[in-house]
């Protein structure tokens, strides 16, 4: 048995080999790529206009830029993102650029944080472009904390290290009698309200362990409610942007005040009142600070204008306006700190990501409590840095659907892929509490996952247990094309698997769906259906298929196809799985990792699909309890009956 800090080295060493694979994949796809091929993929807009720049948060340096061609190019730019901006001007790129931070991108428009106190010369020189670059400091953030944590000697980090990975055997309860009325506004039920007192009764930490469809966001929004009740303030974070913004909407509905850390993603209207920039141009003080920042904006433009044409008068006057500027950024930051300062002491909920709980405006700032969602897919090393300036922790998520993503298979077989929550809740089952009514899926889609990977206990809301798309319908269909000669291939390039008898076949039933619904009553009804494979080979086949499809033509707009990840935390009324795998071997290959195959078959809210080849799924236990299950319940058919 390794010892907590054995572990967490162990877990160090993982976090650096991952390091590496994702430099060499940014290597490989970016700087050994041409400039043509970047632009193709998306890891790089080329040509740019120049919109304008501003000060910002920070007094840091803003520019808007906006991209002129590929404009539906889907593209690997999001918020917080590290990329260079370079001009192409002269051919050499790799000398006139500089680096900085998306603040947000919406369509073809991005803002980006400067690291430089001046606009580069050459900004006006056109042929502008920015790269997608690689992202040091999460690495670095992940690494700093990791070593905080081994380092931790009898404090409260200590304390919660070995209760979640080491010597410590139980979590302590509060002491003090609880009052707390169960949330009229939000009725919940039996499970969880059971997952609430659990929350508000432990002094270190408690697991709210949410099977798909089961309310896991209303339940973690009300203890939070709670938590803020009993102690004013409470930290909030989550892996990715997304689930953060969802939490800071949600909160922001139940009346509480959020503030927002880090860069806000995908800006939606709500979302963007509750983040810092947004708070702070609404503080009574702005006015002042915004006075100092319009001075600076006007000598930096005098001192721009110096730079033409240089004698020493010019040097001179140049250099006396830099020095005022800087006298002026001291008072801005002075005044802004007071703000921010302010700001931090009059919000219920601070939101951030993991790793953007590190940010400079938190420094030195502890919490009683920090709430994680989605901590099913959270890596352990980002989990610690909240975990540091806490007091309790509060995980919320399901190791049984997706775990992290990780690009080193080397460090997520070692252990790399074993979240803080799964290992919380193995040692600690009675801090866990698994909600139990879902709401989401006919209960025949349900029982399947319920009994493989829930002990049998999810039960379908009366609201949704008998729900079709239309009556009479099957909920559940298996197709098996075992014998049918159906054989996979492999794209040469990406290496990702297809098969395309089974793609045209998967089509053709969804065809015969929308038929037997009439087109007219799908768009009337708007009935939405999600086609889902794990192979990125596969969702190219079939996008081309369904484009092909005059049938699914009206329907565009309700179909979205694509791999399972792409749909952790929808849902669908309709799902269709191709399971793409059929060969002589038996192997199935990236489907062994059934959580996949669980969150794809529990997307689906009234119809659920599924096409695969039963000889070769046959030779993994779970596929075969699958086929068992459909064969049981008569939603099995052979393709040969079609």
């Amino acid at each position: 048995q390794m010892t907590s800090r054995e572990q967490l080295q162990k877990t160090f060493e993982l976090i650096k080999l991952e390091r590496q694979a994702d430099l060499e994949y940014y290597r490989q796809k970016i700087l050994l790529r041409s400039l043509h091929e970047r632009t193709k993929e998306g890891t790089t807009w080329y040509p740019l206009r120049f919109n304008r720049d501003y000060i910002g948060t920070g007094e840091r340096l803003i520019i808007e830029v906006e991209r002129t061609n590929n404009l539906e190019q889907p593209h690997a730019f999001q918020s917080g993102k590290s990329v260079s901006v370079f001009s192409n001007a002269d051919g050499k790129p790799e000398r006139n650029h500089v680096n900085g931070v998306v603040n947000y991108v919406r369509d073809n428009v991005m803002q980006i944080t400067l690291n430089s106190d001046d606009l580069p010369d050459w900004i006006d020189d056109g042929l502008l472009g920015v790269d997608v670059m690689f992202d040091e400091m999460t690495y670095r953030e992940m690494e700093a904390a990791l070593k905080d944590v081994i380092g931790a000697e009898e404090n409260r980090v200590a304390f919660l290290r070995e209760l979640l990975l080491g010597t410590e055997k139980s979590a302590k309860r509060k002491p003090e009698d609880i009052k707390y009325e169960m949330p009229v506004a939000a009725p919940l039920n039996t499970s969880q309200q059971d997952a609430l007192k659990k929350v508000l009764e432990t002094s270190d930490v408690a697991f709210i362990h949410g099977p798909p469809g089961t309310g896991k966001t209303t339940t973690i929004v009300q203890a939070i409610i709670a938590t803020v009740k009993q102690e004013k303030q409470v930290l909030v974070c989550a892996p990715s942007n997304a689930a953060v913004d969802l939490l800071a909407d949600k909160l922001s509905e139940q009346g509480l005040t959020v503030l927002r850390i880090g860069h806000p993603a995908r800006v939606t209207e709500q979302s963007l009142s509750k983040t810092m920039d947004a708070r702070i141009a609404a503080h009574n003080n702005y006015g002042e600070l915004r006075e100092i920042r319009k001075r600076m904006e006007q000598l930096r433009a005098q001192a721009f204008k110096y730079k033409r044409n240089f004698g020493h008068h010019e040097r001179e006057q140049r250099r006396l306006l830099k020095q005022e500027v800087k006298m002026m950024k001291s008072d801005a930051d002075m005044l802004e700190f007071y703000i921010i300062n302010d700001l931090l002491q009059n919000s219920d909920v601070i939101c951030s990501t993991l790793v953007g709980s590190s940010h400079p405006t938190l420094r030195g700032k502890r919490f009683k409590t920090v709430f994680i969602d989605e901590a099913g897919q959270a890596l352990e090393p980002a989990c610690w840095i909240p975990v540091l300036r806490s007091e309790r922790v509060i995980f919320a998520g399901d190791h049984l659907q997706l775990p992290p993503t990780i690009k080193s298979n080397e460090a997520a077989r070692a252990g790399l892929a074993k979240t803080l929550f799964e290992k919380g809740i193995e040692k600690h089952p009675e801090q866990s509490s698994m909600l139990q009514v879902q709401y989401r899926m006919h209960e025949a889609i349900m029982k399947f996952s319920s009994r493989y990977f829930y002990n049998d206990e999810l039960i379908a809301h009366e609201s949704v247990k008998h729900e079709l798309l239309r009556p009479n319908q099957q909920p559940v269909e298996f197709i098996d094309t075992a014998g049918a000669g159906f054989i996979e291939e492999q794209d040469k390039e990406t290496l990702s698997r297809y098969n395309k008898e089974e793609a045209a076949l998967l089509t053709q039933q969804v065809e015969k769906l929308a038929e037997e619904i009439g087109i007219d009553e799908w768009l009337q009804q708007k009935i939405t259906l999600a086609i889902i494979t794990p192979y990125r080979a596969q969702v190219d086949y079939l996008l081309k298929l369904a484009e092909g499809s005059s049938v699914l033509e009206p329907l565009h707009g309700l179909i979205s196809i694509n791999t399972v990840d792409a749909f952790q935390g929808q849902e669908r009324d309709v799902i269709a799985i191709s399971f793409v795998r059929s060969n002589d071997k038996g192997e199935v290959g990236f489907l062994g990792d059934i959580r996949r195959t669980n969150v794809a078959m529990t997307r689906a809210r009234k119809k659920l699909i599924m096409i695969g080849d039963s000889a070769t799924l046959g030779s993994h236990p779970f596929y075969l309890d699958l086929i068992d299950y459909v064969q049981q319940n008569e939603f099995y058919k052979s393709s040969f009956e079609l």
